[in-house]
């Protein structure tokens, strides 16, 4: 390299370095309070809260909900003076509870009580209790957590039975619960009781759409959590309504062809004794079917699995005739959980919660326009039939 290129490799270098800025508005990590979850809940007021009111240390407000944010605190000497009501020994996690309002207010409210400002980058879940949910619609809850560019439209959302509180609660050392549901949902290729995730961009796409929807429900006793059947949201008012239970979300499964993982049990005849076979696949069809001003749809499914358990005792040999007659017993219990969820949506609730709208709008867009105002109403006097067939492909490592 020639003496004046050399020169001039070094005299750029510096230059680079003189325009090469770093983050300099930049915070510390340690400097800020990171939530990873959001709860809401109607509204009751804490001890500390009230406490702080008879002080003189309210503001004006209508006790409309009451907000948990759930923190992961700093690792470091402070760590234990920064704990609060919401946390207990050996807690990973902080839970500050605040009511008013306006979410957005009571997120700005932390900035009284704690030396570091808010940060939601991170959030992770928002779970809503049903009881609020039924009295607010999920527009207006949520409408902060929309607007905020902080927060990711990743962030999952569910519906809890009890309170929100307690579902972003735990008593299992140095676990954070916002993590812990975050991480069950992908749980999902094991099971078909767990509904596909919904995230916030999906959940303002359903609520944008108009037609109604499900959250995945989560119950908690004893600082436990599980998840179990999905919250029925009404497209008008977005508001909860109602909910499926585990075997009707089973059912709700088959229909859209999410059922790629999980098990059906039966009891095989003549004794009564259980067999259980595993899905390895699923194929589904919504079928629309249009005659003149009469609508009506026929679902078309298709599985294949394995036969996993088989309590016959002496155990009965798996004969080509044994295997299909378990075949129609499997399919016959598969059709008892759709009627089972079509009994829910079509009469309890009348709602369309199964993608039935969906289906006619794409293959019948005129129809479509005729009957979507009203869809869920029209849906409840739709006739549905199904057609399910199960295909056990091979008893798993029997040695028979």
């Amino acid at each position: 390299m020639s003496r004046f290129r050399r020169q001039l490799t070094i005299g750029l270098s510096a230059l680079l370095l003189v325009f090469t800025s770093g983050c300099w508005s930049s915070k510390e990590i340690e400097d800020l309070s990171v939530y990873v979850g959001v709860g809401l809940d109607v509204a009751e007021e804490s001890k500390f809260e009230k406490s702080i009111n008879e002080q003189g240390g309210h503001y004006p407000k209508n006790n409309n909900f009451t907000a948990t944010v759930q923190i992961v605190p700093r690792i470091g000497p402070k760590q234990d003076t920064q704990k609060g009501a919401g946390a207990s020994e050996g807690q990973s996690f902080l839970n500050e509870r605040l009511t008013g309002d306006s979410l957005f207010q009571i997120f700005r409210q932390f900035a009284l009580r704690r030396d570091r400002p808010l940060i939601g980058h991170h959030l992770k879940v928002i779970v809503v209790s049903h009881e609020l949910s039924k009295k607010y619609s999920l527009e207006q809850l949520l409408d902060f957590i929309l607007r905020d560019n902080d927060i990711r439209p990743s962030c999952l959302v569910l519906v809890s039975h009890g309170t929100a509180h307690e579902a972003l609660s735990s008593i299992e050392p140095g676990e954070v619960p916002a993590f812990y549901l975050k991480g069950v949902v992908g749980n999902a290729y094991r099971s078909n009781k767990i509904l596909p995730p919904v995230s916030l961009a999906k959940l303002d796409g359903k609520m944008q759409s108009g037609s109604s929807f499900l959250l995945q429900n989560v119950l908690t006793a004893e600082g436990e959590h599980k998840f179990s059947g999905a919250g029925i949201y009404k497209g008008e008012t977005k508001k909860w309504i109602g909910s499926l239970n585990q075997i009707e979300l089973e059912g709700l499964s088959w229909i859209t062809g999410k059922a790629q993982q999980g098990a059906v049990k039966s009891y095989a005849a003549p004794k009564g004794h259980t067999v259980t076979y595993e899905i390895k696949s699923t194929k589904s069809k919504i079928i629309p079917l249009v005659q003149g001003n009469n609508i009506s749809f026929h679902i078309k499914i298709d599985s294949e699995g394995q036969l996993m358990e088989d309590w016959s005792s002496p155990e009965i040999p798996s004969t080509d005739k044994y295997i299909r007659k378990l075949e129609v017993q499997f399919a016959d219990t598969v059709k008892e959980q759709i009627q089972q969820v079509m009994n829910k949506m079509q009469r309890t609730y009348r709602v369309d919660v199964g993608g039935f709208g969906d289906e006619l709008r794409i293959k019948y867009p005129k129809v479509w326009k005729k009957v979507k105002k009203d869809w869920d109403e029209t849906f409840s006097h739709v006739p549905v039939t199904y057609d399910v067939k199960i295909n056990i492909k091979d008893s798993g490592s029997s040695t028979d």
